[in-house]
């Protein structure tokens, strides 16, 4: 019996032992710490990182100069240098966790939290400059018991007790860097910005000094949202009889782009890429309107002038980026045609430089009023080459769906101006690329950095570039480019290009090695634990990330939705939020001009939550099973890959284990199907019930949340309308559920509440999971 006993005895020591503290580094202000802008004078311990500017500095010496002047000379000898630190608390990166200020159900303390040792030495040697620090009269009263004056200056989590926790490796060894998990990857956090959008396909703002910016859907609306987050109910710009979409998901079809002139407050001109329909033929057009006489915020409806339209022989790849270069030349970037391979001429469209698709376009729209409605650059590369045509900056390019320039480094300005982009491939590899004047991205001959066409690829003329990047499908299928960040608010970030994946909702960033020129990958995941647990930031968002952008100030965000068709309302803004390391207060303050608003307001509310992702259970004393199938799996016990759900039970079965109930939130599917593939009804047990779930609201983010807990890789379809048939002999237990698709169970997912609903059982909703990559029929 000695070994049982001795493993039951290491299980729960396991089971007692404290947790190492998790780094939290946050402010009274309920901000993260900073770097001052210049050194602090007293408390210098935190003058290159922590919550103080030279104002507050100087504020804390004044208040040490009044309580050191009660002090006789051999109490100030032995005591103000402990006064001194004890002050500067405050200055401390942990400032928040010393002073408890992140439990709103007690005052903020007024003595920061101290290590029992180091306070009873304080108390034996300097008691009296506590009456200075805290007119708490709990504290006053306990002065003369050393153990009860302590223990009431304790912090329950003693990590972060002063002074120990200057010395805590596990706390200071990554202070100031941006949080990576064990896995490197990089812990970022959100704010919610705008909500209830239709696709959301960009986000651009005037560069006229109002930090207004405009948010485009994809059938045809634009929006214009205010410095203060709200919302014009007029729409800036409504095309959407003109433009071409469906409700189809994953229609690439509609409107795709807008950008305004850089010299926009003088001239009033903004750019639109579109989708449209003439004579049964489809088309990619670029049109300029103007701003209106008579609204600031609206564009003339009349004034559009076609710029430029190019034929599309296929619905998809329609490409539609347009920019503005530090040269004043509009950048235009198209698809290569669609369909698969690029299959038109003998070499495809991206490598035929005659043609217009599967290019970068570069015109100049400058001083157009009379005339042609644009110029080529006179330094085009193709300007003397008869067999291409003058608008060609760049070729070989097969979708690129979002480009952007780089505003370079807030102070020494390198990297300004390289152009980057994210291509999408074809079977096997999603690309970044730097976008060079003449230069061939190599599609269709190349995709990624592996042969596409092998006939094309062997072609010693080639010449193609490659990317800086590409990943293969198994981390996503549809590459969305984004931006080097060159913000103010999140330094740390500075130089780190940020982007991310449609299909698999994974955001990624590229950081240049000076030394090498190789771009260095890491994946970005939302903050754990208290990495978020700032005011008004959450740690998830919906999965289909469709583009990125900039405000006027640089900061950055990206759009997604939970439902990828042009009608759902689903689509979400999230800015990007570095917890890490802020810049000092008032650093990044603007004042925008003012905007003249002759439209109704709308005020944002914000909708989206934080997500408290808890650590695994620790290990339990009894020896657990593993939960039924159709239930969410106990700890470290998840299903083999490969293993259909007939196996696990069978495995069960062998091994002759009590089967547990199912676990708050676990999920079956009524009408299973076999052979690899689950697909019925879904029900759901929360609290001792099982029940169904309504369909309002019910998506494949959801479904994939479902799949997941069945022990499926892969959601195929989200059911509605009772397909799979009705639970009314069960209670309707979840409505209005809408998930990010990164949750555990559905629980964590938002919804109406448990039993809240406006539905019946001809709504219920179910699934079809697959372990394969499938299409349902």
């Amino acid at each position: 019996m000695r070994g049982p006993r001795a493993a039951l005895a290491l299980l729960l020591a396991a089971a007692l032992a404290p947790r190492p503290a998790r780094p939290h580094p946050q402010c009274l202000d309920f901000k993260p710490p900073f770097r001052p802008p210049r050194g602090l004078a007293f408390c210098r311990r935190y003058g290159d990182f922590g919550c103080c500017d030279p104002s507050r500095d100087s504020a804390l010496l004044q208040r040490f100069y009044s309580l050191s002047a009660s002090l006789d000379e051999r109490t100030y000898a032995a005591c103000a240098g402990h006064l001194q630190e004890l002050l500067c608390q405050e200055c401390s990166p942990y400032a928040a966790h010393l002073y408890d200020a992140e439990d709103p159900s007690t005052p903020v303390r007024t003595i920061p939290g101290l290590c029992q040792d180091y306070c009873t030495q304080l108390w034996h040697s300097c008691r009296s400059i506590f009456r200075g620090l805290s007119a708490d009269p709990e504290l006053t009263a306990l002065e003369n018991n050393a153990a009860k004056f302590c223990r009431y200056l304790s912090l329950e989590d003693t990590d972060y007790c002063f002074p120990h926790l200057l010395a805590n490796q596990h706390l200071n060894q990554n202070l100031g860097l941006v949080t990576a998990d064990a896995e490197g990857c990089l812990q970022l956090c959100l704010t919610e910005v705008a909500n209830g959008l239709r696709n959301p396909v960009a986000m651009v703002h005037a560069n006229d000094g109002t930090h207004r910016f405009f948010i485009a859907e994809q059938v045809g609306l634009v929006w214009a949202y205010l410095p203060d987050g709200s919302r014009l109910e007029k729409p800036f710009l409504n095309i959407s009889e003109a433009v071409l979409t469906s409700p189809w998901e994953g229609d690439e079809r509609g409107f795709l782009c807008i950008v305004f002139h850089p010299k926009f407050k003088f001239n009033g001109k903004v750019y639109v890429y579109y989708s449209v329909e003439v004579n049964f033929e489809e088309r990619i057009r670029i049109s300029e309107f103007r701003i209106s006489p008579t609204d600031m915020n609206a564009l003339d409806h009349g004034s559009e002038r076609i710029i430029l339209e190019i034929e599309e022989p296929a619905s998809n790849h329609n490409g539609g980026e347009l920019l503005f270069g530090d040269d004043e030349y509009l950048y235009i970037f198209t698809g290569d045609g669609g369909m698969a391979g690029d299959p038109f001429g003998t070499f495809g469209n991206a490598q035929n430089k005659s043609a217009l698709l599967g290019k970068v376009l570069r015109i100049d729209v400058n001083n157009n009023d009379r005339g042609p409605l644009y110029r080529i650059p006179p330094d085009n590369p193709f300007v003397s080459d008869p067999a291409a045509r003058p608008e060609v900056y760049a070729y070989g390019v097969r979708n690129m769906w979002r480009c952007s320039f780089d505003r370079g480094d807030p102070h020494t300005k390198e990297g300004k101006g390289r152009l980057f982009c994210g291509d999408v491939g074809q079977n096997k590899y999603e690309e970044v690329d730097i976008v060079e004047k003449g230069k061939n991205y190599g599609w269709r001959a190349r995709e990624g950095f592996s042969c596409y066409d092998k006939k094309l690829c062997t072609n010693s003329s080639l010449d193609d570039v490659l990317p800086i990047y590409a990943y293969p499908h198994k981390m996503g299928k549809s590459v969305t480019g984004g931006y080097v960040y060159r913000g103010c608010e999140s330094p740390n970030l500075n130089g780190l290009y940020i982007f991310g994946d449609f299909m698999s909702g994974r955001l990624m960033s590229l950081k240049e090695d000076r030394a090498t020129g190789e771009w260095q990958y890491s994946e970005i995941c939302m903050g754990t634990g208290q990495t978020c647990m700032f005011p008004g930031l959450i740690n998830n968002y919906y999965q289909y990330i469709i583009s990125f952008a900039e405000d006027e100030a640089g900061e950055l965000y990206f759009l997604s939705t939970g439902v990828p068709s042009a009608t759902a309302p689903n689509g979400v803004v999230y800015k990007v939020v570095d917890t890490s390391r802020t810049a000092p207060p008032g650093k990044c303050q603007v004042e925008p001009s003012p905007v003249k608003v002759k439209s109704k307001r709308i005020p944002f509310v914000p909708k989206e939550k934080f997500i408290m992702k808890t650590p695994p259970p620790r290990p339990r004393l009894q020896p657990t099973t593993e939960a039924p199938w159709g239930g969410v799996p106990g700890p470290g016990k998840a299903p083999r890959p490969g293993k259909g759900p007939e196996e696990e039970k069978g495995q069960r079965r062998q091994k002759k284990k009590k089967k547990q109930g199912p676990g708050n939130g676990a999920v079956r599917l009524m009408r299973q199907g076999r052979r690899g593939r689950g697909r019925g009804r879904l029900e759901v047990f929360i609290d001792g019930e099982w029940g169904t779930v309504c369909d309002d609201g019910w998506g494949l983010p959801a479904a994939a949340v479902v799949c997941r807990q069945l022990g499926f890789p892969r959601a195929v379809r989200a059911t509605k309308k009772a397909e799979f048939g009705e639970g009314s002999s069960l209670r309707i237990l979840l409505d209005d559920v809408q998930c990010s698709g990164q949750e555990r169970t559905l629980l964590e997912c938002s919804h109406a509440g448990v039993g809240t609903h406006n539905c019946k059982h001809e709504e219920d909703a179910g699934v079809v999971c697959s372990r394969e990559e499938v299409t349902d029929r």
